[in-house]
């Protein structure tokens, strides 16, 4: 079966036919693509453009092959390698205690603050034993 050709491709902009696909428009469609992904435009961006405004597949022929591939196999670093578990080294922020710096602050914090709410109440009790003058 025999596809229509006019059913493929961009065959309007804002509802006006665009007839013809240009070089020129195939380079503001780059711009607009590298504009939105916020960097220079480059040869992709004007082959996505190219697909998009013929009608050729949406994805790039390398990407599609990636996309067929299990993603366990995408981000095998070395195939066929089982690899081992790594010893977890101790970070660099903390103490000989395993402890790091913000935790450490954070439970001095706390013990001070236990500190001062006795010491609050003990003079609140002081204050309250001693003998009105």
């Amino acid at each position: 079966m025999n596809e229509n050709p006019l059913n493929t491709g961009m065959l309007e902009e804002n509802s006006v036919g665009i007839g013809e696909i240009s070089g020129e428009m195939v380079a503001d469609r780059a711009k607009e693509l590298a504009l939105i992904a916020g960097r220079p435009v480059n040869q992709s961006d004007h082959d996505q453009a190219l697909r998009e405004l013929t009608g050729g597949p949406s994805i790039d022929p390398e990407e599609a092959l990636l996309e067929s591939v299990t993603e366990d196999e995408r981000w095998d670093p070395v195939p066929g390698s089982t690899g081992h578990q790594a010893k977890e080294s101790a970070s660099e922020d903390e103490g000989e205690d395993g402890q790091t710096e913000g935790a450490r602050l954070v439970e001095e914090g706390v013990s001070e603050a236990g500190h001062d709410r006795m010491l609050q109440a003990a003079r609140a009790v002081d204050q309250q034993d001693r003998p009105e003058r």
